[in-house]
């Protein structure tokens, strides 16, 4: 499966959710989104889908927001902590999207992800112990989640 893997805002490229994603066996896109540009994050987010055609969008925390605000076509949408209410302006996202968020992130507030589950109908998983969202069963879930 090829999947598109767009990193939060003080993240980059590779790290523990696109190092067990490629040990899963599936072909990874992990562009590097600049963080002080919120437009060219959104132009490069929007290449990456349209040269590459993924069968999955991830997002994690600023990239959870690209992943909403971009058309991935038909691919389906797994958000890692997504802040959507920080950036662009979606309010829904399709019934078939997973939302993956822990209870105790303090950086951006479960309370957010259940409001847009529930504007949505998208799928709400309550796991991890922080923002980070890179223990083993947050990795693990984010597998299952493809």
């Amino acid at each position: 499966m090829k999947v598109l893997l767009l990193h939060g805002l003080h993240s980059s490229p590779g790290g523990s959710k696109a190092e067990v994603i490629k040990s899963a066996g599936h072909e990874l896109i992990n562009p590097a989104l600049p963080a002080d540009s919120w437009i060219d994050s959104l132009r490069i987010a929007q290449e990456a889908v349209d040269v590459h055609r993924p069968d999955v969008v991830v997002g994690s925390s600023r990239g959870g927001a690209l992943a909403v605000n971009i058309n991935v076509g038909c691919a389906k949408r797994v958000l890692i902590a997504p802040a959507w209410k920080r950036f662009g302006n979606v309010t829904e996202v399709p019934s078939e999207t997973i939302i993956l968020h822990s209870k105790h992130d303090d950086v951006v507030f479960f309370e957010e992800s259940v409001e847009l589950s529930n504007s949505s109908g998208a799928k709400l998983i309550e796991v991890g112990n922080d923002h980070r969202m890179n223990s083993d069963k947050v990795l693990a879930t984010i597998v299952e989640s493809l």
